[in-house]
Order: C-alpha cells, then sequence, then structure tokens
C-alpha cells in the first residue's frame, strides 16, 4: 500500500534493499477519497500495467464509505489481476516517531504528537486487512 499514487512506496524499496527479491506479481495499491459520499463499484478502480508484473490501483472510495482491502481485491480480480486471498502478502510501511530531532516545535508539542501517533488505529483494522497477511516495515522519524 502507499500513500502517494505516484512513484514507488518506500515499503518496497525497504523490502527489496533487505531481501534483494521482488514477487512475481506486485500491486501498488493507494486509495483515494472523493466529493462524493459513494464510489460505485464500477467506478471504485483505476487500474494500470505497469508492465512485468508490475500494476498500479487506485481506488477511490466516497466520503462516507470505508475502504476495505479484500472488497478492492474482489474488484481487481474480475478486471483480470487474479490473486489468491491466502497467498497475498500486504507491505505497510510503519513510521515510528521520535522527540529528539532537531525542529523547532516546543518539547510538549513533539511529545504530544508523538503521543497521539502511537495511540491511533492501525491501518490492518481500518482497512480490515487480514492480520496474518501483513508485513510491516519501519521507519524512525526524529521531529
Amino acid at each position: 500500500m502507499s500513500v502517494s499514487p505516484m512513484g514507488i512506496p518506500v515499503s518496497l524499496l525497504h523490502h527489496y534493499k533487505h531481501n534483494q527479491v521482488l514477487h512475481e506479481q506486485v500491486i501498488l495499491l493507494s486509495i483515494t477519497s472523493t466529493d462524493t459520499p459513494t464510489v460505485p463499484d464500477r467506478k471504485k478502480l483505476h487500474i494500470v500495467d505497469l508492465g512485468q508484473g508490475f500494476y498500479r490501483i487506485i481506488a477511490s472510495y466516497g466520503f462516507m464509505e470505508t475502504p476495505n482491502i479484500p472488497t478492492i481485491m474482489r474488484l481487481a480480480s474480475m478486471q483480470g489481476i487474479l490473486t489468491d486471498p491466502a497467498r497475498t502478502s500486504y507491505y505497510l510501511g510503519r513510521e515510528s516517531l521520535l522527540t529528539g530531532g532537531d525542529s523547532k516545535m516546543m518539547q510538549w508539542r513533539k511529545s504530544l504528537f508523538v503521543y497521539m501517533s502511537r495511540n491511533a488505529g492501525t491501518p490492518t483494522a481500518y482497512f480490515d486487512i487480514p492480520p496474518d497477511r501483513v508485513v510491516e516495515l519501519g521507519l524512525q522519524i526524529a521531529i
């Protein structure tokens, strides 16, 4: 999964750096929200075949909808991207914030921001990703 629908996700770069291998099929998934309450299923996905087994999927959800990864993958399979839910791995990036950075932010604000970040919900739960299929690759950021 990638926040930006452009470029390469950091988690993919870290995966390749550490394992020196890529899977046979790689799907770069980004989720965007629209100004409408809902998006019909037939208009929900924009799929681009990047070649060599790479695909970019941009899933659009209305502001009243909650994105659901199993649904996205089911819609993608109806458009020709075949995946096996029992063998699909989801690579997510996780940022750990540290308060020791050089930013001009006051220390109490840094601490509050880090506290709120640590207590935020997980993408696995929010996007309904099967927890046993998730691989998280971390990055530490000093603020």
